[in-house]
Order: C-alpha cells, then sequence, then structure tokens
C-alpha cells in the first residue's frame, strides 16, 4: 500500500513520526505553510519558515524514504495580522521554487474583510504561477464559508478545477461537489473528521476528486489517519484500487498540476518496508 498525505505539518512532528509514517505505507506528503500557534511579528519569521519547508523538511523527509513538497501562503488567521501582510510582497519569488506544488493555506477563518483580500490576492498568485492552490475552509460557520470561497474563486483567474476545498465535512461536501473543485477531509482523533464519517462521504460521492488528509500539527492529532481511512475503506467493501485512488493517485494528479512533483525517493539503506500490506497482516 502507498499513501500520499496531502496535507500535514511535519514541521511540529518529530522524526519518530516519520518512521512510522513510512512503516504505514506513507511515501510522498505536502506540507502546507500555516499558523505555527505563536503569532509572528515581521514578515521575516515568515521567511524563515519557507525556507525551512524548502530545504531542512524536505531533507529530514527524504532521511526517512518519503518525498516532502509544501505548499506556501500567508495563512487566513495571520492575514488579518497587518504585520503579517507584506509578506504577499515576497511570496512570488517563493513560489517560483522547484519544491513549491501549490498555493496554500489560504482561505478564511473568520471572513473578514482582510482574509477576503489576502485570499483574492493569493489565488491571483497561484494563477500567475500556474500552481493549484490549497484552501482552507474555516472550522466556524462551515457552510457560509463555503459558499464565500467559491465565490471568490469563481471571480479570480483560477478554475474551480484546480482548487482544493479542505476540511470539509457532511454540511459542506455536497456544494464543494457541485463547484468542481476537488474534495479534501481532514482525519482528527476528536474534531473534523474521523474516518467512519469519511467513509460514510465516500459511499455517497464516490471516489473522484477526494483526498484524505491527516493534517497532523502541534494540536492533538494523528499523522497515521491516513492508515486508518485505508482500514475503513477496505473494513466497508471499498477495493484496494479504490484506496489507492483516493490515498495515492488523487493526490498526485491535484499536486501534479503543478508540473513539480518529484516521487523518486530511494529507499533509505536503515529502514525497512515494515507491515504496508493490511490484507492479512493486521
Amino acid at each position: 500500500m502507498r499513501i500520499f498525505d496531502p496535507h500535514i505539518h511535519m514541521t511540529s512532528r518529530t522524526t519518530d513520526d516519520y518512521r512510522a509514517m513510512y512503516d504505514a505505507g506513507v511515501r510522498a506528503l505536502v506540507e502546507p505553510s500555516f499558523w505555527l500557534g505563536q503569532p509572528r511579528t515581521s514578515p521575516a519569521s515568515f521567511l524563515d519558515y519557507f525556507d525551512s519547508l524548502l530545504g531542512w523538511e524536505p531533507f529530514r523527509a527524504a532521511q526517512y524514504g518519503i518525498a516532502h513538497h509544501c505548499a506556501l501562503a500567508l495563512n487566513p488567521k495571520e492575514a488579518n495580522d497587518p504585520r503579517c501582510v507584506p509578506v504577499l510582497d515576497d511570496l512570488p519569488r517563493y513560489l517560483a521554487k522547484d519544491g513549491v506544488v501549490a498555493v496554500g493555506e489560504i482561505g478564511y477563518d473568520s471572513l473578514t474583510p482582510a482574509e477576503d483580500t489576502a485570499l483574492a490576492a493569493q489565488l491571483q498568485l497561484a494563477a500567475d504561477h500556474g500552481l493549484p492552490a490549497l484552501v482552507h475552509t474555516p472550522h466556524r460557520d462551515k457552510l457560509t464559508g463555503l459558499r464565500r470561497t467559491v465565490d471568490v474563486v469563481r471571480e479570480s483567474a483560477l478554475p474551480l478545477d484546480r482548487v482544493l476545498l479542505d476540511h470539509l465535512n457532511e454540511t459542506t461536501v455536497k456544494e464543494a461537489a457541485d463547484s468542481g473543485a476537488w474534495l479534501g477531509f481532514s482525519v482528527y482523533p476528536d474534531t473534523k473528521m474521523d474516518e467512519d464519517r469519511t467513509v460514510a462521504i465516500l459511499k455517497e460521492y464516490g471516489t473522484d476528486r477526494v483526498l484524505v488528509n491527516s493534517a497532523a500539527d502541534w494540536g492533538r492529532s494523528d499523522p497515521l489517519k491516513t492508515r486508518a481511512v485505508a482500514r475503513a475503506m477496505l473494513g466497508a467493501g471499498f477495493t484496494d484500487d479504490d484506496v489507492d485512488q483516493v490515498l495515492w493517485r488523487n493526490p498526485v494528479a491535484f499536486y501534479g498540476l503543478s508540473g513539480r512533483l518529484h516521487l523518486d525517493l530511494p529507499t533509505p539503506p536503515d529502514l525497512h518496508e515494515g507491515n504496508s500490506v493490511l490484507r492479512g497482516g493486521e
């Protein structure tokens, strides 16, 4: 089994997580830029972080046999902080770099005018750089936020079929699917979605254009939730091919829109394949 986690914040995780992910079948990931928990006080803090996502973190992942790519952006929460907004002027030179496969996370946190402005500006940057966009739908007032997001994308130069609407749930999935965007589901131990709810949505809406992620970060989260979804899919009657589509081919197809995916990492000599076969091996 091969797994591509399309949204995970490895900056917040340990090398033990990398090892466990490799043993679970994870061979590729995308790390979007996000709020680190402590407010940044200047654009320079973003630039150091971007450099880490382009340099140190791919090196660290490669030691554990995992291909690391990133998405860069001014995140929705910090789009409301005037100290952070000037990083938009620096983004173009970073978005030109080879390891960047999307603009993200962008979108809404509190549905403010400042977030409107940052979202529109970064959708234009994605269009200018030929990149897809990873869009964070808000954790509160989700349906209103989803509708507002789709409206802003429709007014932009970036087509909806180059947008991944993430953090979806049962209240937003239908309108997101109807929009023509890609559909993202974050699976958490307590919040967002769990594996059984995700499988129920897959049964209703199918496996096309659906990506499942762990979104693991500094909060209570689990970098192996992608594998848990795979087990739940198989237990619910989905085929191995269905699992491969959702957990590998769909993220490859979406981020492949950037033309920058590199998935040919060799197996590190100090690691083993582990038990990556779900059937008969659990």
